[in-house]
């Protein structure tokens, strides 16, 4: 799993895997799933994500 939290964006992505990703939904407006061929879950994004309180504790800051 990697982390990176792009400070001028405030957006925040969570890979929980190397997969390839085959088919992207958003849950709402600011949280986004990206998926894997076999249904497992790829990628997570969550925008505005200071704003709401999800940062974790420790991140990469992108460049």
């Amino acid at each position: 799993m990697k982390t990176t939290y792009f400070e001028k964006d405030d957006t925040l992505v969570i890979r929980l895997s190397d997969k390839p990703i085959t088919k992207e939904v958003s849950q709402d407006w600011n949280t986004h799933f990206s998926y894997a061929a076999d249904g497992t879950t790829v990628e997570v994004v969550i925008l505005e994500a200071k704003a709401h309180g999800m940062l974790p504790a420790a991140m990469i800051h992108a460049a």
